[in-house]
């Protein structure tokens, strides 16, 4: 029952909760409502059975905690205002009706700072952990949850708005909706901690959101070239992992099961985009995304190409991760003692200083090189910094080969 419980939180918390903050119209009381309402699943399921729509189940229970809270403390007028409601009739979500698009735009007005908005999304419309926001952004999780109280507090005494911004606005608030969900996919794409490999509530949450924001701004190329990404990215999903759970590089995976059709829809979106904007941020990492799925066979695939693909994001979205990826499609174009040759520099970012990513690269480069010793220290660093139970026993079983070979 707890398993049951634990599926019904990854998969519906964001519905719960954004369906509970319109009502509250106050972002700590809904959470503690959502939180109540899980809660009580725990003892009431294994008494009367798992309901037959558990997320419409966690809903109502969660907004009749909150109408209980809020008629006991006679709080319906001081609480209101804290999320301020639409009086301006219907604006550009009429006939999407999506409290989670309406609840993103809200996390991400610009009264907040970009890591703020960020930060408060992942962890209020995903439940993400605190720890698990805190990975994603690099930081300490002191820091994290320190940031995200703020961010709550800013929404409530700057009395935003709980709706998607008029037409004008769209624009100026989009860029930073796209980076959270965005962040969402790739925190589903490899779960930062726990047993599974892909969170795949996350995903399919992430690319629903791109879906509507598409719907919402078909003419928009970032919008386009997002969804592209996503969709080339995860058509590749069902064959990182064999059927015994251990994790498939993509040099291993079987192409022939690859979604096709999702493929020729991320293609065809990506050169929509392209065509209306040019190369931008999400445009070129489509175009990463989609030069591995045209490439029939491991051998085939065009490093050249993609490591000059990343050339061309780095200048666009300079990032410490962007340059980790630039030297990997080095050392796989060019060789291993090119790839380490590339690391380097990097190796002293305070910002990658805790990214397993960055150790397991150079072990591999090292493994390949036969440099044993420094290959199993790097293997054995990845490890300590890896919360992926699947990339875990990929990187033991990869330093245990490495220590076989040492002297």
């Amino acid at each position: 029952m707890v398993a049951a419980v634990a599926q019904a939180h990854r998969r519906d918390w964001a519905q719960v909760f954004a369906a509970t903050a319109q009502l509250t119209r106050d972002l700590d009381l809904a959470e503690e409502c959502a939180q109540d309402a899980y809660e009580q699943a725990l003892h009431t399921w294994p008494v009367r059975g798992i309901p037959d729509r558990p997320g419409a189940w966690l809903t109502t229970t969660a907004r009749n905690r909150a109408r209980d809270l809020l008629r006991r403390e006679s709080a319906f007028r001081r609480a209101m205002p804290l999320l301020v409601p639409d009086e301006t009739g219907p604006g550009p979500e009429a006939g999407l009706d999506d409290d989670r698009l309406r609840l993103i735009f809200t996390c991400c007005h610009p009264a907040l700072a970009r890591d703020a908005q960020i930060a408060v999304t992942l962890r209020l419309v995903c439940g993400l952990t605190t720890a698990e926001v805190a990975r994603a952004f690099l930081v300490r999780e002191p820091t994290m949850a320190a940031r995200i109280t703020r961010a709550k507090k800013k929404i409530s005494a700057a009395r935003i708005p709980y709706r998607v911004p008029s037409p004008d606005q769209l624009g100026d608030r989009v860029s930073v909706v796209l980076e959270v969900i965005h962040l969402i996919f790739t925190t589903g794409h490899t779960a930062p901690d726990g047993p599974e490999l892909v969170r795949r509530d996350l995903v399919d949450s992430a690319i629903g959101l791109a879906r509507l924001l598409h719907l919402l701004m078909p003419t928009d190329a970032e919008v386009t070239a997002l969804l592209a990404l996503l969709l080339l990215t995860d058509a590749r999903a069902g064959t990182r992992q064999d059927p015994g759970g251990r994790l498939l590089l993509l040099s291993e995976q079987d192409r022939t099961r690859w979604d096709r059709p999702m493929i020729s829809e991320g293609i065809r979106l990506l050169t929509e985009a392209l065509r209306r904007e040019g190369p931008t941020r999400y445009a070129v990492e489509a175009a990463i995304a989609a030069t591995h799925a045209e490439a029939p066979a491991w051998p085939d695939t065009d490093w050249a190409e993609i490591a000059a693909l990343y050339g061309v994001l780095r200048r666009l979205w300079p990032s410490p991760v962007v340059d980790l990826n630039h030297a990997v499609a080095i050392g796989l174009r060019d060789g291993p003692a090119a790839g380490l040759e590339a690391l380097e520099p990097i190796l002293a970012d305070p910002a990658l200083a805790t990214y397993g990513y960055l150790s397991a690269a150079r072990a591999d480069f090292l493994r390949q090189l036969g440099r044993w010793p420094e290959a199993a220290e790097a293997y054995t660093e990845a490890l300590a910094l890896s919360g992926n139970a699947a990339e875990q026993a990929f990187l033991s079983g990869r330093l245990d080969e490495v220590r076989r070979q040492l002297p």
